[in-house]
């Protein structure tokens, strides 16, 4: 890979395979292109038999890449009236919830696949959909936020897209730079799915070891008889660490999760005061909680959290073994069964002492322990492999900012 970071009056990238010389075209999209829209496809009218199709919101969800290769979804009704693709669109949400997410191109390979309507469709007439795919997902990404129009609903139309202007080399050029960033899509799938597969190994070992179904050689115990409810309040406002539990990332600094303190600072008198390894119950309901989340917090500074949540410090078990056992669905069934109908319904309403009252099945002090370092271990190379996987990604926003115009 050459470097022409020397050349900074020529159109050519940063970064550029030797072979190639000679500087790249600049294009608008109306003059390399016909620009389209898609037809009315709505999510239930899809069915596991009929003719491949792609709706808007797949680009979002389903298609991580650039490159659309297999089409995922399928539908049988009527085709007369619905739009076909041509090998090599490219194609781009009509809609989205902000400018630069909307801004998310993918290239269909194949001919004859339906598409939804609220998508753009970029027809080239030379250029290599795979290349303009990159090309717009990189460089020009903020160009089409910047033309996208709406607050809460962000709208781009053909109109919109006609006037942004794209650097092309000859296709050669264009081809090479293909392969070599499909090859990095491919690794970066894989990577993701290792992953994937470490994660469901992970959740079936945990809701194997703490299942409540298998009793034998576990004994039966209550929350209240290895935790006690914290009470400490932050007085005087002395700890000004505000927390928050996500049922995603745990316990993390308020101004990570709402990317703004939404506590006052100066005013958190009645939050609660909790240190490492104490343990925090969210209520709020959520996809991956669907009973609320209890984390621990590792946090090597004291913090102070929201009077909403149910905070508690364990004692006379092993911390690290409680903490899993959270990460299990061994407790949900008690919280379902006890919990009370209230208004809200992304909430669950659980007095403290019914809370407290939850029914624990544990393995002796020496097996904690042991479960706890595997099931660490098991932690560790998910970390690792998700670290890996950052590198990857990041290697190819690299590429795609030095590798264009």
């Amino acid at each position: 890979m050459a470097n022409t970071n020397n050349n900074k009056s020529l159109n050519v990238p940063n970064l550029r395979f030797p072979e190639f010389t000679g500087e790249w075209k600049a294009e608008r999209l109306n003059d390399i292109a016909i620009l389209t829209k898609g037809a009315g496809i709505s999510k239930d009218q899809l069915s596991e038999s009929g003719e491949p199709c792609i709706l808007y919101g797949e680009l979002y969800t389903k298609y991580k890449s650039e490159i659309i290769e297999d089409v995922i979804s399928k539908t049988n009704i009527p085709t007369d009236k619905l739009i076909k693709s041509k090998a090599n669109d490219v194609l781009i949400p009509c809609s989205g919830e902000t400018a630069v997410d909307i801004a998310t191109a993918r290239c269909v390979l194949s001919d004859n696949v339906l598409l939804g309507g609220d998508l753009n469709i970029i027809r080239l007439k030379h250029h290599d959909g795979s290349f303009m795919s990159y090309q717009l997902n990189g460089k020009r990404k903020y160009d089409i936020a910047k033309v996208a129009q709406g607050v809460s609903v962000v709208h781009l139309y053909g109109e919109n897209l006609k006037g942004i202007v794209t650097y092309n080399p000859q296709i050669e050029e264009q081809k090479k730079i293909v392969g070599l960033l499909s090859l990095l899509d491919e690794r970066i799938a894989t990577q993701n799915k290792i992953i994937g597969d470490l994660k469901k190994l992970k959740s079936a070992i945990i809701d194997y070891i703490f299942n409540n179904e298998v009793l034998s050689f576990r004994k039966r115990i209550h929350l209240s008889d290895v935790a006690t409810k914290i009470t400490q309040k932050n007085t005087n406002n002395h700890v000004s660490n505000v927390l928050s539990n996500s049922a995603n990332q745990g316990i993390i600094p308020q101004s990570e999760v709402f990317d703004r303190e939404i506590a006052n600072e100066d005013n958190t008198s009645n939050y609660f005061v909790i240190s490492q390894n104490d343990f925090v119950y969210n209520p709020r309901k959520s996809a991956t909680a669907p009973y609320g989340p209890i984390n621990r917090y590792y946090g090597q500074t004291d913090g102070v959290i929201s009077p909403l949540y149910l905070c508690f410090r364990s004692h006379n078990i092993d911390v690290e073994y409680l903490g899993w056992y959270f990460k299990s669905d061994s407790w949900h069934k008690f919280v379902y069964q006890n919990g009370d109908t209230g208004v809200r319904h992304d909430r669950v309403s659980i007095k403290d002492e019914i809370f407290f009252s939850m029914p624990l099945f544990i393995h002796n002090a020496d097996e904690q322990i042991e479960i706890a370092k595997r099931l660490n271990k098991i932690e560790s190379f998910v970390k690792q492999e998700e670290q890996y996987l950052f590198l990857l990604e990041s290697q190819k926003l690299y590429l795609l900012q030095q590798m264009f115009i």
